[in-house]
């Protein structure tokens, strides 16, 4: 599902994207909200100003209207539009159940566009006609080829206001999504690709998080799982903090969510110039690190997303977190940073009952995830993983990712294979 879909009028706002494939022809797929809704939070404007992007950049126009309501004046008010622009249009009759409805879609043709089809999007009636004509129009669009895989998904994620959308447009360069001072203006999660050193990145815009008990209906709800989901897509989560108020219990809520999906993170301190009583970034460092334990390991950064105030820093840094991330360890080191880390926990000493790592190789990437043949698993409890994890951050070039370890008992057939 790429957007939210509840029967209150005016859910989507911002221009959520996918792209439909079909024998390596490719559009984009662009949904937008409804034209003319009155927004109960006066974002109307807003709304507005993002179809009127949409309309600008389309090759194809999709002019979809209720079977059930017939023409209303608002269909008239698009189709001006739509004809003001002389773009390109497919003119579709949804929510038509069944056959017995086709009749009514002939009312629309006053409209000037032709037979409108019929189709049914909840119950996929004649979708296979519409992307037919979709890419019978776009036959000789030069732009239907397959679209360039993602080098990096980097998830923008906070509590409401933080300044998501504001940081999404800085770094996209353009007004992308909508920015307001109301809070809970995103709803969607909205995939932003941009281009940078010719490599395709996407950001995703989320929806701001809240406390549960204070999570008003449906549509809040799903806006929460689609943050939390994007969270577990991403390859980078940038985690903004409003520098001017206090860490709440929702940021620590978020901070531990993406400590337990091991999601390499970049602590993004937003409104910084705001910040009166926080001007010194490391007492401010510190103050994060005691609240947010389990992103210790961290990089944080300080932005004015209004200002673009070191934003291609924070993307030069998230470059970094994935380069971390995705490392691969050669195994000889590896081993070898667990004999020393064994030497240092033991003194040297030999001991009964002493957690041993016999052996240690890294099984995948992102987060790093290495798997240690030891003595006994119940020797190593969080602790003793914690201290591990902390001395491998400072011998290899691992830092500020998450690291993931699994402990195995070794067996004498695991040994004969080859396993020390």
């Amino acid at each position: 599902m790429i957007s939210i879909v509840e029967p209150t009028a005016g859910v989507t706002r911002d221009r959520v994207s996918t792209f439909i494939g079909r024998d390596d022809r490719y559009f984009e797929l662009i949904d937008t909200g409804g034209y003319g809704i009155v927004d109960a939070d006066q974002l109307s404007e807003h709304i507005e100003q993002q179809i009127l992007q949409a309309i600008e950049s389309a090759d194809l126009v999709l002019f979809m209207v209720d079977i059930r309501d017939g023409v209303v004046p608002l269909d008239e008010e698009i189709a001006r539009l739509l004809r003001k622009h002389g773009l390109d249009v497919i003119a579709v009759a949804n929510k038509a159940d069944n056959a017995k409805m086709f009749p009514a879609a002939a009312e629309f043709s006053k409209l000037g566009f032709g037979e409108f089809l019929c189709i049914s999007a909840k119950n996929n009636l004649n979708k296979t006609v519409l992307l037919d004509r979709i890419f019978e129009r776009l036959a000789a669009s030069e732009s239907a080829d397959r679209p360039p895989e993602p080098a990096m998904k980097i998830a923008i994620v906070g509590k409401r206001n933080a300044g998501k959308s504001t940081l999404v447009n800085a770094i996209a360069g353009s007004e992308r999504v909508i920015v307001s001072e109301t809070p809970g203006t995103t709803r969607d999660s909205v995939d932003v690709r941009f281009e940078k050193d010719g490599k395709t990145i996407i950001v995703i815009d989320t929806a701001g998080i809240r406390k549960k008990s204070k999570i008003a209906d449906s549509i809040e709800f799903y806006s929460y799982v689609r943050a939390t989901r994007s969270i577990q897509r991403a390859d980078v989560v940038l985690f903004l903090i409003d520098a001017t108020v206090p860490v709440s219990q929702v940021d620590k809520r978020l901070a531990r969510f993406i400590a337990d999906e091991y999601k390499g993170c970049i602590i993004v301190v937003n409104k910084w110039d705001l910040a009166k009583d926080t001007a010194v970034t490391s007492d401010y460092e510190e103050y994060l690190t005691a609240l947010l334990p389990g992103l210790r390991h961290a990089p944080i950064a300080f932005t004015t997303a209004t200002e673009g105030r070191n934003i291609q820093s924070v993307l030069d840094l998230s470059a970094e977190i994935f380069k971390q991330a995705t490392t691969q360890i050669p195994t000889p080191k590896l081993n070898k940073a667990f004999e020393a880390i064994t030497t240092e926990r033991s003194g040297g000493r030999r001991r009964a009952g002493f957690p041993k790592v016999y052996y240690a190789t890294q099984i995948s990437t992102n987060p790093i995830t290495i798997l240690m043949f030891v003595n006994n698993t119940g020797l190593f409890d969080e602790n003793h993983r914690r201290f591990i994890v902390g001395r491998l951050r400072s011998m290899l070039p691992v830092g500020e990712v998450p690291i993931r370890l699994m402990a195995r008992a070794r067996s004498r057939r695991t040994f004969h294979k080859g396993v020390r």
